[in-house]
């Protein structure tokens, strides 16, 4: 398992590449925006992109999601079904992709991510939808926890 953290945006959110390296496949945690620079982490990996995950639904999580999406137009783009909004999205929720690409989670599910097990933990609070993300020992809270 390999992890790869970038600051994206204006707010510097942090974005996560998890990397199964003897699978050859990533999932892109919280593309928050400058998804050409994010495809360039990608590609330095050596995976290939299976899956986007969310965190939660704020813009400053999600504003990379359709330019990756212009790239991987079949990627898997998981969130908490309570920060998804129909329509048009707005800073606080995520606009509803269509069936090829939404995907919710919720407490207590398992992903697999080549031979990886991600676990999905609840954290209301942030959002309504908060998640943390768990694998192995390591854990992808997004807003759950600020520094101070």
């Amino acid at each position: 398992m390999k992890v790869t953290a970038l600051q994206v945006g204006p707010i510097m959110t942090n974005c996560y590449i998890l990397c199964d390296e003897a699978a050859k496949v990533c999932a892109v945690i919280d593309p928050g925006d400058e998804p050409d620079r994010i495809e360039k982490a990608v590609a330095q990996t050596g995976c290939e992109p299976v899956a986007i995950y969310l965190t939660h639904g704020h813009f400053d999580h999600y504003t990379g999601v359709a330019g990756l999406l212009q790239n991987h137009p079949d990627l898997p783009v998981y969130i908490h079904r309570s920060d998804v909004v129909d329509g048009r999205g707005h800073e606080l929720k995520f606009p509803r992709l269509g069936e090829k690409n939404q995907r919710y989670f919720k407490e207590g599910d398992i992903l697999t991510l080549g031979t990886l097990t991600v676990s999905v933990l609840e954290t209301p609070g942030h959002s309504s939808g908060s998640v943390c993300l768990v694998v192995n020992d390591v854990i992808f809270a997004g807003d759950t926890l600020f520094c101070m």
